[in-house]
């Protein structure tokens, strides 16, 4: 099993607005794919230096190529939207997770 995370800091200017497109369109779009099982989105609880409430949204997937094929056919468009919506009031990074054990 693999973790597909996107951790973002998103300017308090858009929060809530950013918050209910995430549970209401983004999210909902990403599990549409079909390429992951499930969605979980977690406050990070720190404080910022540059400011912004940060966000960590955890996407499960069966494979490296399930992912893969996200990238290929999914991430152009469903990036491009979040671009438009909110532009420069996001800083985002991803990171691949390989789930070794659960306890």
């Amino acid at each position: 099993m693999y973790i597909y995370n996107v951790t973002s800091n998103i300017d308090e200017s858009i929060h809530e607005q950013w918050l209910s497109w995430m549970k209401e369109s983004h999210i909902p779009d990403m599990l549409a794919t079909g390429k992951f099982s499930a969605a979980k989105l977690c406050r990070v609880l720190i404080e910022e230096e540059m400011g912004g409430v940060t966000y960590s949204v955890q996407y499960t997937t069966t494979s490296k190529d399930e992912l893969e094929k996200y990238y290929k056919e999914d991430a152009p468009r469903l990036r491009q939207e979040a671009m438009k919506l909110f532009a420069d009031k996001i800083l985002a990074f991803r990171t691949e997770l390989e789930v070794i054990s659960e306890h």
